[in-house]
């Protein structure tokens, strides 16, 4: 009779069965220590209740086996709980580098997605299945929330900063998706579906879809109309040959990774950290490009290496 009724979405994501077993854990803990207390309370209230007016409460000491006992166990189960769910929190938020990027732009009240290859969609994505897909993610106007129930991933999208999902589907099929952080009016609207396609249907829905420019000839488009090589390719700014995901000297004396981040806000806030060597003349764009296309400079960046043997255009 209770066939048709779903206690938990389907597990459909590599990381689904650990946090499942974890949940299974935790609720039994819940409801073994819940029995537990309220018999115990039934029992003493049954068992030393008061039986006449000449009754007295008989001075108990204390028991130092059973006060140990009751604070190892409790101490016990929560370190267990606590590295049982550390592990799976390194899990998730580790991607493979061998992960496929895709880009999320949460906004009142859908989701933005871009591939790398062009490809654009709304409140819909497409991925293969067995493959780590990596979400970049961020807001244009409030918190929003990417949550996939038959994945066990959420995470917060933050506006003006970038914050990573990442999974990798088990089985295909059509998932839903829902923002988790009530964004506004419509937040109940701000919802879509995960399209899980075997891999050569994939490719045949990449090599079919409408495609525009890739995320890097966007971003390398945008890169000449904003007149960069002006001072990039000059000396006046430091080169962005190969510089993503190396170690940047700054005028301060401290180090920082070109990542995702520092690359938004050296073009949002140019002045935040200035690199050893050169003189804070870079203008701010805030205001002036989007987080689409924040995104398709990073990308453009990204593109960049030193054995491509040439400049930035």
């Amino acid at each position: 009779m209770l066939q048709g009724i779903p206690f938990r979405p389907e597990q459909a994501s590599t990381i689904a069965r650990g946090v499942d077993h974890l949940y299974y854990f935790l609720t039994a803990i819940d409801l073994f220590f819940t029995a537990v207390i309220f018999l115990t309370i039934f029992y003493f209230a049954l068992r030393y209740r008061r039986r006449s007016e000449q009754d007295r409460a008989t001075r108990i000491e204390g028991n130092i086996p059973l006060e140990i006992m009751w604070t190892a166990i409790p101490l016990g189960l929560v370190i267990i709980v606590f590295l049982w769910g550390t592990n799976l929190f390194i899990q998730n938020s580790r991607p493979p580098a061998a992960a496929t990027e895709i880009f999320v732009v949460g906004k009142q009240w859908m989701w933005k997605i871009q591939h790398p290859e062009g490809l654009m969609e709304i409140n819909e994505l497409h991925v293969p299945v067995n493959r780590p897909i990596k979400l970049t993610m961020t807001s244009e106007d409030v918190i929003h929330d990417f949550s996939i129930p038959a994945f066990r991933v959420k995470k917060d999208v933050v506006p003006g900063m970038y914050t990573t999902l990442w999974f990798q589907a088990t089985q295909t099929g059509k998932f839903h998706l829902f923002c988790d952080q009530y964004c506004g009016t419509n937040h109940a609207l701000m919802k879509g579906y995960v399209m899980v396609m075997e891999p050569i249907e994939y490719e045949q829905w990449v090599s079919g879809g409408v495609r525009g420019e890739s995320m890097a000839q966007a971003g390398a488009k945008l890169y000449d109309q904003l007149a960069c090589i002006t001072c990039h390719g000059t000396g006046k700014a430091p080169p962005l040959l190969g510089i993503y995901g190396k170690r940047v000297n700054l005028s301060d004396g401290t180090t920082v990774v070109a990542d995702d981040a520092y690359l938004r806000e050296s073009i949002i806030y140019p002045s935040a950290k200035i690199v050893a060597g050169f003189p804070p003349i870079m203008p701010t764009y805030k205001g002036q490009v989007t987080e689409e296309q924040l995104l398709q400079l990073i990308a453009y960046i990204k593109s960049l290496s030193r054995e491509e043997g040439k400049a930035p255009k």
